[in-house]
């Protein structure tokens, strides 16, 4: 009978470290995938950057007068609403 309860005892240890030695094998693949997909995204990122840097060089270089134009509009437009943001934030501080 005791023969038969350690046999079982030592079956469910080999059973349980088995579950554990695949578990932390699927941890460790999870990892290396994970680190895998940032370093792609890094890159991805890194390449889509410098594109986009290129792109921005050659448009400036074709388009000299249009891209002057477009930043002043651009800077209008971002000067307006922060002074229109700031001025209904103060009148809100008024009315309180």
């Amino acid at each position: 009978m005791e023969h038969l309860v350690f046999e079982h005892v030592g079956q469910q240890i080999d059973e349980t470290t088995h579950k554990a030695t695949r578990t932390a094998s699927a941890v460790a693949d999870a990892l290396e995938d994970s680190v895998l997909a940032a370093k792609r995204a890094a890159r991805d990122g890194a390449d889509a950057a410098t594109e986009l840097l290129y792109n921005t060089k050659r448009s400036l270089q074709r388009h000299p007068l249009e891209t002057v134009a477009a930043i002043f509009a651009a800077g209008i437009a971002a000067g307006t609403a922060i002074g229109w943001m700031l001025k209904r934030g103060s009148s809100q501080k008024q009315s309180e």
